[in-house]
């Protein structure tokens, strides 16, 4: 491959095959965030620089796509946009502007691309979507558990059942770090480093913690404290979390907001037991996530074959605030399609119709008087709905017949000149390899009732 037809690093070219399977995950996600009651959000692909700026902490910061002054300021090397790091800072941009126009509680979904100046890696890309789901306007637990069922009921319906959706919360986490003595300056740096425990595990962390002049003391009692809580297990994620939420409560007791954070981490998984989560939400006392902007529970979708996660969320009751003045609750997950698609393809999860042709029905071309025939028959299988090719050479039927098993289609049609003169098509099934002949006039609604259910045969004649 020539570096001229490559797309740049980590961005990619998407064939049918691609976006088919996209598309098949998007549609699902769709009409399950539809069935919760969330409405369509789309927002530009660049923003003002001072809209991303401040809101995804030191790590984010270095990740956003600058975007340089143009015409006579082109030679400054100043920036005044940037392209869109997440969907989550927009959402807040957008409730700030149109809170008038919004309703009391604002539920939005919104699937469309970002970009972030990362290292490329397996399911990391620099150019990739998210599929969002976010309420706006309450404090209730019940957001955080339903924005969880919705999460789960897509994963579930794509076919996902072994997915962990590990649970945590700030306060719980601020609450730990103030008991075990890191200065509130430098909780931030803390977290960064604890969100990191899955990927360089405790020795790499606890080095990091130092590095980010954490007392050496108060990072070992922390990971302590982790490593203990995540040691105790039950028969499954309810009895784990059980077990944990207690161990966790002894370390924030006499501080208020962290026992507010332990008695609202208990109330998420009482209530998120009555949905489709339930079995899978587990109090994970490691979860950290590096964004600064959450302030409440957090939230990420863990698979066994996957290092990095599915996706993630939390409770962010201050971001809005920051471009309104008004401090409104918000809640919200973001699914990371480029990695659903990874394991979905990794594991062959998709059905046989996914990866079907483009058309359902391949019209032959056989000799020039037949083109207005083969044009006035795909015409009429597409009114019906069906999808069809037109052969647009005249050629020989063989070459035509390879062309359409190729690509998968499962029928195809040829009229020559006894056809014509009798009336009748000829139809290939080629899936089973049966032919039949049929009157011109029934056979755009014999394709399209076989398409319809799924039948072998068009007809259970053999044409000879």
């Amino acid at each position: 491959m020539s570096e001229h037809t490559r797309p740049a690093r980590g961005m990619r070219d998407f064939l049918p095959d691609d976006v088919r399977r996209r598309q098949y995950v998007i549609g699902i996600v769709e009409d399950v965030y539809r069935r919760y009651g969330f409405e369509p959000l789309e927002t530009p692909a660049l923003e003002n620089i001072e809209t991303l700026t401040g809101k995804y902490g030191d790590e984010g910061a270095k990740l956003i796509f600058k975007v340089l002054r143009r015409g006579e300021h082109e030679g400054s090397g100043e920036t005044d946009l940037a392209l869109r790091y997440d969907l989550t800072v927009p959402l807040a941009r957008v409730v700030a502007e149109h809170r008038g126009a919004l309703p009391k509680f604002f539920k939005r979904y919104q699937i469309q691309p970002v970009w972030r100046a990362d290292r490329p890696a397996r399911g990391r890309f620099r150019e990739f979507y998210q599929c969002d789901v976010d309420a706006i306007g309450s404090i209730s637990p019940i957001v955080e558990v339903e924005v969880c069922a919705a999460v789960s009921d897509v994963l579930r319906t794509l076919g996902f059942t072994d997915f962990v959706l590990r649970l945590n919360h700030r306060g719980l986490l601020r609450g730990m770090l103030d008991t075990f003595g890191v200065p509130a300056a430098l909780h931030d740096q803390a977290l960064v480093a604890v969100d990191k425990l899955d990927k360089i595990g405790r020795d790499g962390v606890s080095a990091e913690l130092i590095a980010r002049g954490i007392p050496s003391d108060a990072g070992e009692r922390l990971l302590g404290a982790y490593a203990a809580a995540s040691a105790a297990r039950g028969d499954d994620a309810r009895a784990t979390s059980a077990l944990r939420v207690p161990m966790l409560r002894e370390h924030v007791t006499g501080h208020a907001d962290g026992e507010a954070a332990v008695a609202n981490l208990s109330e998420i998984v009482r209530l998120a037991g009555s949905t489709s989560a339930g079995d899978h939400v587990l109090v994970d006392p490691s979860l950290a996530r590096g964004l600064s902007y959450y302030t409440g529970a957090i939230m990420e979708i863990a698979v066994p074959d996957l290092a990095g996660s599915l996706g993630g969320g939390g409770r962010y009751d201050g971001l809005i605030g920051m471009f309104s003045g008004e401090n409104l609750p918000a809640c919200g997950f973001s699914l990371g399609l480029e990695r659903i698609l990874v394991v979905m393809t990794e594991r062959r999860m998709f059905p046989p119709a996914v990866a079907s042709s483009a058309a359902d029905v391949l019209v032959t071309l056989f000799d020039e008087e037949g083109k207005p025939d083969a044009l006035r028959l795909a015409a009429d299988l597409r009114a019906l709905h069906v999808r069809v090719e037109l052969y647009p050479d005249v050629d020989k039927l063989g070459k035509q017949f390879k062309y359409a098993a190729a690509r998968r289609t499962r029928f195809v049609t040829v009229v020559g000149a006894d056809e014509r003169a009798a009336g009748h098509v000829t139809v290939k099934d080629m899936s089973t390899g049966t032919q039949t002949q049929m009157p011109r006039g029934d056979v755009a609604q014999q394709i399209a009732m076989a398409l319809r259910a799924g039948q072998e045969d068009v007809q259970n004649v053999r044409f000879d």
